[in-house]
C-alpha cells in the first residue's frame, strides 16, 4: 500500500467506530456515523495535528507505539492491524514478540466493565490500557514510552505504589510476576525489549535476580488488596487478574464487596473522578 492508501484506510476505519463503540456519548449533531479526529487522537494518546497528517498522507514511518495505540482505538482485527502496520511500512508483530494488541472483542468486554477499575497489561507486565476508574482510583499513569509502565520494573525498583503491602505479600507478589515472567520469555523469545527488561532488573536488582534464579514457578492468585487512593484515601478491594487467550492479555479488576464502605468510595469516585474524594 502507498502512504495515500494508508491515509484512506486511517479515514475508514474511523468512520466505521461509533462512538459508543469506545464510551463516548452519541449525542448530537455529526456529520459521519464515526469517531471525529478529535475523539480518535485522544483515545490513541496522539495529537490530533499529527492523525490530520496521516490521514492526509503528509506524514511518513509512524512508530510501532503509534501504530499500536492506533489499531487498540480503532478497533482493529488482528488481519487488519498487521495491514495497517505493512501500509505504513513496518513489520507486523511476529509470533515470538509479546503481542500488543487489544482485540475487539476483549474491547468490548472492556467496555462494559467502565464502572470498575481495570487496567490490560501485555504477557510482560507492560501497562496498555487503563479506565477512567482505575485512574482516578490509583493515580495517573505514565508516558506510553516510560519503563515506569511495566509492572514488574516498579514492583523491584521500589518506584512508589499505591497498593499498600505487608512484607510477606510484597515478597509474595513479587515471586508470581517474576514466574509470569519467565513464562513470557519462554513463549516469546525473539522479544528484544522483554530481554533487555530482565537483563536490566537482574543488574539492578538483587532481589530480582535471586528470583529469576531459582526458577520457581508461583500461580498467581485472587488477593485482597489496600490501596492508598491520592483521591478516596484508603480502599480495601478483591483484585482478581483475568487472563485472555486472544493476545495473552492480562486484566486486572479491582471489585469492592457490595454495601461496604469502601464500594461507597468507589461510588464517589464514579461521580468525581480523580478530585478529591474524601
Amino acid at each position: 500500500m502507498t502512504t495515500g492508501e494508508l491515509a484512506r484506510a486511517l479515514r475508514s476505519w474511523r468512520d466505521r467506530v461509533r462512538p459508543s463503540d469506545v464510551g463516548l456519548p452519541d449525542v448530537g449533531l455529526r456529520r459521519t456515523a464515526g469517531l471525529r479526529r478529535e475523539e480518535l487522537a485522544a483515545i490513541a494518546g496522539i495529537s490530533v495535528d499529527y492523525l490530520v497528517r496521516l490521514e492526509q498522507g503528509r506524514a511518513r514511518n509512524p512508530s510501532t507505539q503509534v501504530l499500536a495505540a492506533l489499531g487498540r482505538a480503532l478497533r482493529l482485527s488482528a488481519g487488519e492491524r498487521d495491514l495497517l502496520y505493512r501500509a505504513a511500512g513496518a513489520q507486523p508483530p511476529a509470533a515470538g514478540v509479546v503481542p500488543r494488541h487489544i482485540g475487539p472483542g476483549t474491547a468490548r468486554i472492556l467496555d462494559r466493565l467502565a464502572d470498575t477499575p481495570v487496567a490490560v497489561f501485555t504477557a510482560s507486565w507492560d501497562l496498555l490500557h487503563a479506565n477512567a476508574l482505575w485512574t482516578a482510583l490509583l493515580g495517573g499513569v505514565e508516558p506510553a514510552s516510560s519503563r515506569s509502565r511495566n509492572l514488574v520494573w516498579r514492583h523491584f525498583s521500589g518506584a512508589p505504589s499505591p497498593v499498600v503491602h505487608t512484607e510477606e505479600e510484597h515478597d509474595r507478589f513479587g515471586r508470581e510476576l517474576v514466574s509470569d515472567l519467565r513464562r513470557a520469555v519462554t513463549t516469546y523469545p525473539d522479544d528484544r525489549e522483554l530481554a533487555s527488561l530482565v537483563a536490566e532488573l537482574r543488574a539492578t536488582s538483587v532481589a530480582f535476580a535471586e528470583r529469576w534464579d531459582d526458577f520457581a514457578v508461583i500461580p498467581g492468585t485472587a488477593a485482597r488488596k489496600t490501596i492508598h487512593s491520592p483521591a478516596a484515601g484508603l480502599v480495601t478491594l478483591d483484585c482478581d487478574v483475568l487472563a485472555t487467550l486472544d493476545g495473552d492479555l492480562r486484566i486486572i479488576v479491582y471489585t469492592a464487596r457490595p454495601h461496604s464502605e469502601d464500594a461507597g468510595k468507589l461510588d464517589l469516585l464514579r461521580v468525581t473522578g480523580p478530585h478529591e474524594a474524601g
